[in-house]
């Protein structure tokens, strides 16, 4: 990629900025992939982006115990009264691999629907 040039987007977590209790490991583990982000930007460029994506709870398997049969109370906790979709996340990082991010680096997009405002 350094040759050719390239993008990396990596999936990161909202919980590498919040604290909730039970969930230290897994916050400190996306905080250093926010980390790891920003220090490949620099080390990788100008030949390759790398950016990321730190969701809040959208509806996946894995965050299931978060919201199943509570999804209205789940969604409430955000300024946009819903969670997350896939899709979403997935037109994120469409966009951050596309030419029109060509100009963004080592940021990562907290898509959260206003969670951490709330």
């Amino acid at each position: 990629m350094r040759d050719q040039g390239g993008v990396v987007v990596n999936i990161a977590s909202v919980g590498a900025s919040v604290n909730p209790p039970g969930l230290g490991v897994y916050g400190a583990s996306k905080a250093a992939l926010v980390h790891l982000t920003q220090q490949l930007a620099v080390e990788l460029a100008p030949g390759v982006r790398v950016n990321a994506v730190a969701p809040g709870v959208v509806r996946t398997a894995l965050s299931r115990s978060l919201w199943e049969g509570r999804e209205a109370a789940a969604g409430a906790n955000t300024l946009l009264g819903r969670l997350g979709t896939v899709e979403e996340v997935a037109t994120a990082v469409a966009y951050l691999v596309s030419d029109d991010a060509a100009w963004v680096t080592g940021e990562t997009l907290v898509m959260d629907g206003g969670e951490r405002l709330a």
